[in-house]
């Protein structure tokens, strides 16, 4: 098994159901499969052939070389207003896009926002000082300072209900084509790393970074389609909030990491840009298929139900707000 890993295609489908599916034995598991599982020798080993496959793309494909500055500089850039019929995905959801699209991508980014911020918690214990005081000043916020209903996986909850999807941790897994896949499993890969430790720092300063922008734009796309107040609300929250998480995750986190690990630079750098990278493939192919009208998942969504049907299961007492 190791060795038909090792041949397999890095951007691919087999690829990233199997390491979505090895990864998430670290976090929730699955039925019926003992807990033991986790640290099996085997599936380690299988796991290990599928992430080298995939970060040795990922090394060949990323530009090599470049300085902390010269990432973010870039990524703090304000962006032309693109063109008609350019642009990424949220500047297509807020200006073109329709219901259904905007529920496909609820649906994949699903597999992300219900786990948002747990891979990340993994880097706490291999940071110091200001780094690791400010990691997880920005964590307390993103598992809802205190809140269990603020806990930004039950927001998207929200989100998902309003769009009438199911909110089941895990639903859509079946449905996400490899590009989805390959996001959610880049932040695994850095967080289960310690020697990322630096990939997963610039993960994070990456997303931190560019989610307020974007989440304007999705915030947007919410109204325009009238999505709900709970949809709405997921992106509001990322608005107001990544935008002071960026300048702290910049300062304190990148900066602090950089001034106990000056030699982490490039590994900083790399996890930003790997993210851009990855992030652009799953924008390309999404968009690719709705300009063409067709569905960007593996498995199209279900119509949502009428007005009236989705009242009444909002209404049912069975609802588990963030899938567990």
């Amino acid at each position: 098994m190791a060795a038909r890993a090792a041949t397999a295609d890095p951007y691919g489908e087999d690829l990233h159901l199997a390491l979505y599916v090895l990864y998430e034995l670290h976090y929730r598991g699955f039925a019926h499969v003992p807990e033991e599982r986790e640290w099996d020798p085997g599936l380690l080993r299988v796991r290990r052939a599928l992430e080298d496959r995939f970060l040795a793309a990922l090394r060949r494909d990323v530009p090599g070389g470049r300085t902390v500055a010269e990432v973010f500089g870039e990524l703090l850039a304000e962006p032309v207003e693109p063109a008609a019929g350019e642009g990424g995905v949220a500047h297509h959801l807020q200006h073109h896009g329709e219901r259904w699209q905007l529920r496909e991508y609820a649906a994949l980014r699903s597999l992300y926002h219900l786990k948002e911020a747990d891979p990340h918690a993994w880097v706490i214990p291999r940071l110091t000082g200001r780094a690791k005081a400010a990691m997880v000043a920005v964590e307390y916020d993103e598992f809802g300072a205190g809140r269990a209903e603020d806990v930004h996986a039950r927001l998207f909850a929200g989100l998902m209900r309003d769009l009438d999807l199911e909110t089941a941790y895990g639903r859509y897994l079946d449905a996400a084509p490899a590009p989805a896949l390959a996001v959610v499993n880049l932040m695994s890969l850095f967080g289960l790393h310690r020697s990322l430790r630096g990939a997963l720092v610039g993960h994070f300063a990456c997303v931190e970074v560019t989610s307020s922008p974007g989440s304007r734009r999705l915030a947007a796309a919410m109204r325009r389609l009238e999505a709900g107040a709970a949809a709405e609300r997921f992106y509001d929250e990322h608005v107001e909030a990544d935008a002071v998480h960026e300048q702290v995750v910049r300062r304190e986190v990148v900066g602090g990491l950089l001034e106990s690990e000056p030699a982490l630079e490039a590994q900083i750098a790399f996890g930003a840009d790997a993210t851009v990278h990855l992030e652009d493939r799953l924008g390309a192919e999404l968009l690719a298929a709705w300009r063409a009208g067709a569905s960007a998942l593996r498995t199209p969504l279900q119509p949502a139900p009428a007005p009236e049907t989705a009242a009444s299961a909002a209404e049912s007492p069975d609802a588990d707000p963030a899938g567990a």
